[in-house]
């Protein structure tokens, strides 16, 4: 399913999106060494409940994930990439932590993930990596023009991530959102221009780099959900919802 929305729609999508990224935000400063990643999904669930808005998660249950999720948000720490479960574990100076959310509000979805160094000690590596999806995010939201490929976005996304050395999965991308949170078209990390849906003015995106060190390879862990890289390096990860305008791409993501 693709839904394409009205200019006036975009208003309401803009408010789906300034909860997520305000929300992220937040949860970011509270993080400190020491927090328990249930503490995470405990207040996520508290900020969800405070604004009316809908979990995307909690009842999740898609062919890939071991019965529904269960959880407000998505925690992965350091080898953990994707759909990462929260669990009873307290944070470390120096983990690798991403925070991904995705929540219906006024009837719209939007969807956004930020990776960050937990603590002082902060890996050059790690820094570098999470520095690298940040770049291929601006080069894919730059592609997303109405007129434009999916495969256009994806090649964008690929160079960046190539040119830094990381190998690319394309299994997981990005993916449209709107009154449900996945949709066509998916948005693979890595692609050729002029290929693909062609993008429209009222289309909503999620588009999100991630990357592993030295592997494209994932593994499922126990929990039937967290998805981590096979060798055990880190991972990062960074998505925005966007939407396509005559004028140019707009973050909705955003607390600007």
């Amino acid at each position: 399913m693709i839904e394409i929305y009205a200019p006036a729609d975009l208003e309401r999508a803009k408010v789906s999106g300034r909860f997520i990224a305000t929300t992220l935000q937040g949860l970011k400063a509270r993080v400190k060494v020491g927090t328990n990643l249930l503490e995470i999904d405990q207040w996520t669930r508290e900020l969800i409940v405070q604004a009316g808005a809908i979990s995307c998660y909690v009842d999740y249950d898609p062919s890939f994930g071991d019965g529904p999720f269960g959880y407000y948000i998505c925690t992965s720490v350091n080898d953990a990439v994707l759909h990462g479960k929260p669990h009873d574990y307290a944070l470390s100076d120096g983990d690798l932590l991403t925070l991904d959310l995705a929540v219906s509000l006024n009837g719209i979805v939007a969807d956004a993930a930020i990776s960050f160094i937990v603590g002082e000690s902060a890996d050059p590596a790690d820094v570098k990596m999470i520095e690298t999806t940040e770049r291929a995010l601006a080069a894919g939201i730059a592609a997303a023009k109405s007129g434009a490929r999916v495969g256009d976005i994806s090649h964008a996304i690929g160079v960046v991530l190539s040119a830094a050395g990381y190998p690319i999965n394309t299994d997981f991308g990005g993916h449209g959102v709107g009154s449900t949170m996945h949709q066509d078209p998916h948005i693979a990390n890595d692609g050729r221009r002029g290929r693909g849906y062609q993008l429209r003015s009222g289309l909503l995106l999620a588009i999100e780099p991630w990357i592993m060190a030295g592997t494209a390879k994932l593994v499922t862990d126990a929990d039937g959900w967290t998805l981590r890289s096979a060798t055990g390096s880190r991972a990062a990860h960074s998505e925005h919802t966007i939407a396509i305008t005559d004028d140019g791409p707009v973050i909705l993501t955003t607390v600007d």
